[in-house]
Parts: structure tokens; sequence; C-alpha cells
């Protein structure tokens, strides 16, 4: 399988969308208790794929009714 990217441009990989919306006060609350400035990026990576596949639950997974889509719906729901 051959990935065709949809732009060359890397920022725009980095928007924030209605789905994607880091700026969420609860996604803030979750970064500021994972990360701090001393961690290499190579660390915060670590830490965030650890955090998503160890504590945020796929709908399917634990069989809810309930399907989030926004990043700020796995933190409150």
């Amino acid at each position: 399988m051959e990935l065709i990217p949809g732009s060359t441009n890397l920022m725009d990989y980095l928007e924030e969308l209605d789905v994607v919306n880091f700026s969420h006060h609860l996604i803030q609350k979750k970064m500021n208790e994972l990360f701090h400035e001393g961690q290499s990026e190579m660390e915060k990576a670590k830490i965030a794929f650890e955090f998503v596949r160890d504590e945020i639950s796929h709908s399917w997974d634990i069989q809810s009714t309930r399907v989030t889509c926004k990043a700020s719906e796995v933190l409150y729901y």
C-alpha cells in the first residue's frame, strides 16, 4: 500500500480542528499533568502514546453506546 500525503507542508497536519481541539481546557489540563519542560520530545511522545493506550478506552472495546469524536470528549466521558 502506498501512502500519499494530502500536503507536503507539515504545518497542515498540526492545525487545530473541531475534532482535534487541543486548546480545550480538559486537553490543556491533561497536558500539564503529563508533560514538563525538562522532557524531550521523544519522552513526551512516549508518555502521550502510553497514556492513550492505557487510559483511553475505545467505545467498541468497552461495549459503550457512546461514541466520542472530539479529543476533549474522550477525557470528559
